[in-house]
């Protein structure tokens, strides 16, 4: 095995190698394995980072799963209020997995300025939201604090800010019409402590965060009513069996629903990913094992004399195939470190400097994300090698059948 990869190592070193007709093909099969794994390394991390981006902007703004009375689920807001009183708040003891239960509550209104009016959900918190969620989205202020004393703090989208010309500190008056048509719709105003842009414009031209106790008076609530909870679980992979835990777990009178089951719509979107990933990591192994194969093909052709000179002296079939192979396999090697190299470069350059825009309007976020996972860019670069090796396998059988004889008169 030492001789068969001295062999190799020389044949792969040699001036005559370098400057032959092969060179340029040589070239051009690493070229196409290092675009190969630049393809299939930005295809899983913009991907996956696509999904891992909406679906925590989803879970931002109602939790993995959400529990809330039966005649709550069809509507935007909530109707009919639930008691903080449950075995599930404020820890989930009975499902494992699960991190965190806030409790929240939805009302619609009509935020007015002297020129505008805009439609508004205002979703009321506790002291108990996870505002972590929203470090990424602040833009502008600070992130209002509900755990004391009851505020007019909000925080108020970037994008509904602008349609109302409203900023940091302003007013934002907000009417809250009642059931009957005759009858004079609350009022209340708030003062805008923080702007945040999540970049999911479903959601950010609908909420208002505000403090839980306006919704609690507002519709005249008890202190211990809200309009539902929202849960957090660790591991999303689990969402679906978690999801039927927590339905198994709550009262007969609540109604348990996981965010892929609100937002199907979405997550069927997302899921088209996965299959777009396979399809090009398809059509990248196959385009560069075809440009490998050609490359040994070309190396053989070009070294029949020596194939010759070889088996003349004893070498056997097997033998002389490895010396092919070892040398394709340092050809593969090559290009899969300029395709690491260029493509591990483009993706953090894209993850810390985010140079590639994209329409909120259409993809939900506003660049390009980038999820970098070694888990993936070792089964890229695992999965193309041996894949390209396997592949190279079947020409390398043209050396068993070359004739000593002939090659060695073979020019």
């Amino acid at each position: 095995m030492n001789f068969e990869f001295f062999i190799a190592k020389r044949l792969i070193s040699t001036k005559k190698y370098k400057s032959s007709i092969s060179a340029p093909i040589i070239k051009i099969a690493i070229a196409a394995i290092a675009i190969g794994v630049i393809m299939m390394l930005v295809s899983f991390a913009t991907g996956m980072g696509l999904q891992v981006k909406i679906r925590e902007k989803i879970a931002a703004f109602n939790g993995h799963v959400t529990i809330e009375n039966y005649d709550n689920n069809s509507s935007q807001v909530s109707l009919v209020p639930v008691s903080i009183d449950q075995d599930f708040y404020p820890e989930f003891k009975d499902v494992a997995g699960v991190n965190h239960v806030q409790a929240v509550a939805t009302k619609a209104g009509i935020i007015r300025t002297e020129t505008d009016f805009e439609g508004v959900i205002v979703k009321g918190v506790g002291p108990d939201f996870q505002w972590k969620n929203f470090d990424d989205f602040l833009v502008e202020g600070e992130l209002p604090d509900f755990s004391k004393n009851l505020n007019e703090d909000v925080l108020m989208s970037q994008y509904m800010a602008q349609r109302l010309n409203l900023g940091l500190g302003d007013k934002v008056v907000t009417y809250f019409p009642k059931e009957g048509y005759n009858e004079v719709p609350l009022l209340r105003v708030y003062k805008i402590k923080g702007i945040y842009n999540s970049g999911f414009q479903e959601f950010d031209e609908l909420y208002m965060l505000a403090d839980i106790r306006h919704i609690q008076r507002l519709n005249k609530w008890k202190k211990d009513e809200v309009g539902g909870f929202e849960v957090f679980i660790d591991d999303f992979d689990e969402l679906d069996q978690k999801g039927g835990e927590i339905y198994d777990s709550t009262d007969s009178f609540l109604d348990s629903m996981t965010i892929k089951q609100k937002y199907a719509n979405i997550f069927e979107w997302l899921s088209l990913f996965d299959f777009n990933i396979a399809l090009i990591i398809g059509i990248m192994i196959l385009v560069a094992g075809i440009n490998m194969i050609t490359a040994l093909l070309v190396l053989i052709l070009e070294r029949t004399q020596m194939i010759g000179v070889l088996k003349a002296l004893g070498g056997g079939d097997w033998s002389i195939r490895k010396i092919f192979l070892y040398n394709a396999a340092y050809l593969i090697l090559s290009g899969l470190f300029w395709g690491n190299l260029i493509g591990l470069g483009l993706l953090f350059i894209q993850k810390y400097f985010k140079l590639f825009p994209l329409n909120p309007e259409t993809y939900y976020v506003t660049e390009v994300p980038v999820y970098i996972g070694w888990e993936y860019i070792l089964g890229v670069n695992i999965g193309t090698l041996i894949l390209c090796f396997l592949m190279l396998l079947i020409p390398s059988v043209i050396i068993t059948k070359i004739s000593p004889v002939k090659a060695m008169k073979f020019d």
